[in-house]
């Protein structure tokens, strides 16, 4: 009699199905990693605020402060398909803990370089260095398609907390920052940021038995050759320009009304809705739901902001619109994540999710600097229509290369 596996044993497939995500956190192990990955996720959204406020009151530049993040971020882009590689063709622990000590290290040499005034080529230097930092979510969201990988609903559920889990965490880690540095000192969230990170991902690394196996140098195609993939890819980057348009017009309109320190908490509002959409979509589950359509609910809902900001010229109805368009974001990252999830080769899986990662980070910059640009030559209420717009550039990519049902090389249907 063929042995059963470890997955098998846990899950028979004659046992009655739980729903929802509690049935998730049934499985052994599903805690501890679950635990580890959110303390060292919440770091990613720390790390940029504090380095700009460590930075901007040390050297008093703002300018300095936002390209030493921004080459943080370039560096992260492209080193992050490297290194979700080698996590592919080693493992999870092998490589995420070392790359994460490095990452740690360039955190405090950057606050060393700081604090003892070091030329600024250091800061750029070692803010380069955090781009280590492995992509923590996609290490969550692999072990999941380990454990649940003859299970597509409760997959989809996985991946669907997992989506909350990075808004919320992208929405308590700027608070956190900014508590740290103006209650304490400038460095303290940058100290507390490396120590989450650090610790989360010895915990999360620490549950063995729930990592994917380590696998052979692949000889699969790269992702980017995978059918289906590079539409997806695209999508992503306009995405992306979403989500930097966005944060960079709210803060000028807040500013703009004398009331910059609230657009933190306006952004969080946007936050808290892609949060809450994402855990309610996770358990229904809605039937028919696709990328296309996802999209265009995004496309549709993102026009709110900017008609808010034109019309009423009220920060607090901005907030609401934000907190309403923000439901669309979860829905439309978690069905996009998962048709990666079904068109990257297992052994690449990591990969896969990194260059996702990539296409994000490109679209946040490209946003970011179609924003500003707006803000600066049109006013901060008409700037949101970069936001719009970008949401509907990623719909008519999406229509345009059949994102949501494309067809393998052999003419099937891709899965």
């Amino acid at each position: 009699m063929p042995q059963q596996t470890t997955e098998e044993r846990r899950i028979p497939a004659t046992a009655p199905q739980r729903s929802g995500y509690r049935r998730l956190f049934r499985l052994p192990g599903a805690r501890a990693f679950t635990a580890g990955n959110l303390l060292a996720r919440l770091p990613m959204g720390m790390f940029g605020v504090s380095a700009v406020v460590m930075i901007a009151g040390a050297r008093g530049s703002y300018a300095l402060a936002g390209a030493v993040t921004a080459t943080g971020l370039a560096a992260t882009a492209l080193a992050g398909p490297w290194i979700a590689r080698l996590v592919d063709r080693h493992g999870q622990t092998r490589v995420a803990v070392p790359a994460t000590l490095v990452s740690v290290l360039g955190s405090l040499a950057l606050l060393l370089c700081v604090r003892y005034d070091a030329p600024g080529w250091t800061l750029f230097a070692a803010y380069a260095a955090t781009a280590t930092t492995p992509n923590i979510g996609g290490l969550s969201r692999a072990r999941w398609a380990h454990l649940l990988r003859d299970d597509p609903g409760a997959l989809h559920a996985a991946n669907s907390f997992e989506q909350a889990a990075d808004e919320l965490c992208f929405m308590l880690g700027p608070v956190l920052a900014s508590f740290l540095t103006g209650t304490f000192f400038p460095e303290a969230g940058t100290l507390a940021g490396a120590a989450l990170l650090l610790s989360g991902m010895l915990l999360f690394t620490a549950q063995r038995a729930t990592e994917p196996p380590a696998r052979a140098r692949s000889k699969a195609p790269s992702p980017l050759r995978s059918p289906g993939i590079p539409p997806l890819l695209a999508c992503f980057t306009a995405t992306g320009a979403v989500f930097g348009s966005m944060e960079v017009v709210t803060i000028a309109y807040a500013d703009a009304q004398g009331h910059r320190a609230a657009a933190g908490v306006v952004l969080a509002l946007q936050a808290a809705g892609s949060c809450a959409a994402g855990l309610v979509y996770g358990a229904l589950k809605p039937a028919g739901l696709g990328l296309t359509r996802c999209l265009a609910a995004m496309a549709a809902l993102m026009t709110l902001p900017w008609l808010s900001a034109t019309l009423t010229g009220s920060l607090p109805v901005l907030a609401g619109t934000l907190l309403v368009a923000g439901m669309a974001t979860a829905p439309t990252m978690v069905t996009a994540m998962t048709l990666v999830q079904r068109r990257t080769p297992a052994d690449r899986l990591n990969e896969g999710m990194s260059l996702v990662v990539t296409a994000l980070l490109a679209g946040i910059a490209a946003g970011s600097a179609t924003g500003g640009w707006a803000v600066e030559h049109l006013s901060p209420a008409s700037a949101f229509a970069v936001s719009t717009g970008a949401a509907t550039l990623a719909l008519g990519l999406a229509c345009l290369t059949r994102a949501d049902g494309c067809r393998a090389a052999d003419g099937t249907a891709a899965p």
